[in-house]
């Protein structure tokens, strides 16, 4: 089954500046895909190029093999791999089974080249996260 439900992606920071049209195109892009607990979905350092919402269940994250933080229902993980394909920063393990939504730079990178005024969006949201990522580390 193809198309995330447009509910669910609203609830992502990434995409608050876009439309509900704009968010209704990126949906259809995602894919289901389901993780057992215990899994490992992204392992830290390999190469990336998937980015996830969660629908239900639970994700640990480790980085540098010690435990982060936990990532539930409506957390998403691999944003920064939808832009540029590199090395991941995390691991992300299911702690339970784990319902997602997953959208491919492969998929998502033709549909920002065709409409520059979601790429313009998710470029100001991204430069907005970054600034207010680095203010609170200050």
């Amino acid at each position: 089954m193809r198309g995330a439900p447009i509910d669910v992606l609203e609830r992502v920071p990434l995409f608050h500046d876009l439309d509900q049209g704009e968010i209704g195109q990126i949906a259809l892009l995602f894919k289901e895909r389901d993780f057992e607990a215990g899994e490992t979905i992204i392992q830290e350092g390999s190469g990336g190029a998937a980015f996830y919402v969660i629908e239900t269940g639970e994700a640990s994250v480790t980085i540098q093999g010690k435990p982060h933080s936990v990532l539930r229902q409506g957390d998403y993980f691999g944003e920064i791999a939808l832009i540029d394909e590199g090395p991941r920063m995390a691991t992300i393990t299911a702690a339970s089974r784990l319902d997602c939504w997953g959208l491919t730079y492969w998929d998502f990178r033709p549909l920002v080249e065709a409409n520059g005024v979601i790429g313009w969006k998710l470029l100001q949201r991204m430069a907005m996260m970054l600034r207010d990522a680095r203010a609170g580390g200050q």
